[in-house]
């Protein structure tokens, strides 16, 4: 694969900007789901409803910008002059990081036996939300080997040691996959886009296919009796080319926008893109209806359309007009969005495991905690700025 001298060189802020809003609104609809009394158009619509809300586009606007993120991120470890190996390397060593944390906080939230147990649940799981901080941390040059050391390897032997101190509600020892989480579902569909995009080169129109099979095992996947569906194995990659449809996606997109000299201020082929996924979706909901639970084809389409439209007025917002401070609120978490994902459990279990409570029942309710989702949202971008600032940053 070659270096590009354009604009994956620079510094493209909107991306940073629609990586951090869609952190901000990620941590508000998480909190929210913990609240009572709140409209459906605030929630995940269920799975057979055929219909979706702000809410079922967070998980798809993240995967989106994972793929916009990818052209930046491999022509910078090109420039680097990064072997091969060395960026083959990096990408499963994140993909299975983003796996492994994934499991684990799915196994935190419910498939245990307490009673059979060696340490108590809430314990088990402050555990597994914490020790990934000290393991990915991206330490600084000046900080002492010895201790970082110490706190990598110390944390994934506790993590080992989660692994073999859980007891399923069936009385087996060790964790399952029951599902891969949100996070290790965007490992498996960052792997299967990424890998490809090295085999293609980076290729625009070898994504555009990449994304048109994506789409097309998605639809046969959910086809009853199709031979994907019969098949576990083809199930299994069909399932995670849900996502990896919108990771290529994004990729496409940002081929279409970065990938040249001059980007014109009216790209009308990223709008085309735009409307074709809008009519794909369109065209696909009589048979398989819009469901982020069922990951619909529909869903992923008009999910993408939605992402392609809102980047591209953040691009002419920021990039063109220069109206660029507005941002500053939500670029912590752009800057480090794992952690600021990864904080808000680490906090939930703590109080849990030490009977804190940080607030009133009041506003666990309705409007107040509609608000309170808000604040805590906010809260949240605060504390990851301060953690920015001390080199609290994690680095798969």
């Amino acid at each position: 694969m070659k270096i590009k001298e354009n604009l994956y060189n620079q510094r493209i802020i909107s991306i940073d900007a629609l990586r951090g809003i869609t952190i901000f609104v990620m941590i508000f609809v998480n909190e929210l789901a913990s609240i009572s009394n709140v409209p459906q158009w605030m929630k995940h619509m269920p799975a057979d409803a055929d219909a979706m809300t702000f809410v079922d586009v967070v998980f798809p606007a993240f995967l989106f910008i994972v793929g916009m993120s990818v052209p930046f991120a491999f022509n910078a470890r090109l420039l680097k002059g990064d072997s091969a190996k060395t960026i083959w390397t990096h990408t499963l060593k994140r993909a299975l990081a983003l796996i492994i944390i994934g499991v684990f906080m799915v196994n935190a939230e419910y498939g245990y036996d307490a009673a059979k147990m060696i340490i108590a649940p809430v314990f088990w799981a402050l555990l597994a939300y914490a020790m990934p901080i000290p393991i990915w941390n991206k330490y600084g040059k000046d900080f002492p080997v010895w201790l970082k050391n110490t706190l990598q390897y110390g944390a994934m032997l506790v993590l080992v040691a989660l692994y073999f101190l859980y007891v399923q509600d069936t009385g087996e020892i060790g964790m399952t996959p029951k599902w891969w989480g949100i996070l290790g579902l965007i490992g498996w569909a960052y792997l299967f886009t990424v890998v490809y995009y090295w085999i293609v080169s980076g290729n625009l129109w070898a994504m555009i296919a990449f994304l048109v099979v994506c789409v097309a095992a998605n639809t046969m996947n959910l086809t009853e009796g199709s031979f994907i569906q019969q098949t576990s194995w083809l199930s299994f990659i069909a399932g995670h080319l849900t996502h990896a449809a919108l990771v290529s996606a994004g990729v496409v997109i940002s081929l279409l926008f970065f990938d040249r000299k001059v980007t014109a201020k009216i790209n009308w082929a990223v709008i085309g893109f735009a409307v074709l996924f809008f009519v794909t979706g369109y065209l696909l909901r009589p048979y398989f209806g819009i469901s982020k639970i069922k990951g619909t084809p529909s869903w992923t389409m008009f999910s993408a359309t939605i992402c392609t439209v809102l980047f591209y007025f953040l691009y002419w917002l920021m990039e063109i007009k220069k109206i660029t401070k507005w941002s500053n609120f939500f670029m912590p978490a752009a800057a480090n969005p794992l952690l600021i994902y990864i904080l808000p459990g680490v906090i939930y279990y703590f109080c849990k495991a030490f009977n804190i409570h940080i607030i009133p029942g009041y506003f666990r309710v309705g409007v107040p905690g509609i608000i309170w989702a808000l604040v805590f949202s906010t809260i949240m971008l605060f504390v990851v700025k301060l953690c920015n600032k001390y080199k609290i940053q994690l680095h798969l």
